[in-house]
């Protein structure tokens, strides 16, 4: 299958250089110029890779990638011509997987882009999930898509990890801190309500209505999904 790969770059000339060494390459390539719209392709299409510059209008390449982590996973290298260690360090902790400096070598960039691809390819040999299924609603969590029935639904990361957690506990009360803590990973600035407000989200995308909800609340307690 074709790799895909999103290049957020406000330097037209090595945008379109880049692109064409990688179209080249046999890659599939879109382009953005500026971060919010190369946040919002990135949201709104799959991608195997995004290269991300750090400076770009509108929005940096450190809050596309906060954001970007928030809603989805997906491999990020940044292109930076800022080579100091902080500012590698924050974009690695920033949830980037790797980086490169400008000015670069095209033959290093497609050899560090390569590796990551190897890396992807020997992850998903090494987990193959089962599908994760309740009555009709079924989760693969391969490609991270989700069914009703013939409907698919469209999930944030953030949804689609909360219903993962609670299918995978199917029959068990799981508290809002075990759930803050298994899919927000305990995040300081995230309140527990926060998850009130994604089962609501959840919920208005798998439920059927008129029907129960597959989600059911414990009150006092937290969240569950039983068995019939």
């Amino acid at each position: 299958m074709t790799k895909k790969i999103l290049i957020i770059e406000d330097e037209k000339n090595l945008a379109r250089f880049v692109s064409l060494e990688l179209q080249h390459e046999g890659y599939e390539v879109i382009v953005e110029v500026n971060g919010r719209e190369g946040l919002e392709t990135a949201l709104e299409k799959e991608f195997d890779l995004i290269l991300l510059d750090l400076m770009l209008p509108e929005m940096d390449g450190f809050e596309v990638t906060h954001r970007l982590q928030t809603e989805k996973t997906t491999y990020i290298m940044m292109m930076t011509a800022r080579d100091s260690i902080m500012d590698v360090v924050a974009g690695l902790d920033r949830g980037a997987d790797d980086y490169i400096v400008k000015p670069f070598a095209i033959e290093e960039l497609l050899a560090r882009i390569r590796a990551i691809f190897r890396r992807q390819d020997i992850e998903s040999e090494k987990k193959v999930p089962s599908q994760g299924i309740y009555r009709d609603l079924v989760l693969n969590p391969q490609n991270r898509s989700v069914n009703r029935g013939d409907d698919e639904i469209s999930l944030t990361k953030r949804e689609y990890d909360l219903l993962n957690i609670l299918m995978t506990n199917m029959n068990r009360v799981m508290t809002r801190e075990e759930l803050l803590s298994n899919v927000w990973k305990y995040d300081e600035a995230v309140e527990t309500n926060v998850v009130d407000v994604y089962i609501r989200y959840l919920r208005g995308k798998i439920d059927i209505p008129g029907k129960e909800s597959y989600i059911q609340t414990v009150r006092g307690m937290g969240y569950v999904i039983r068995e019939k």
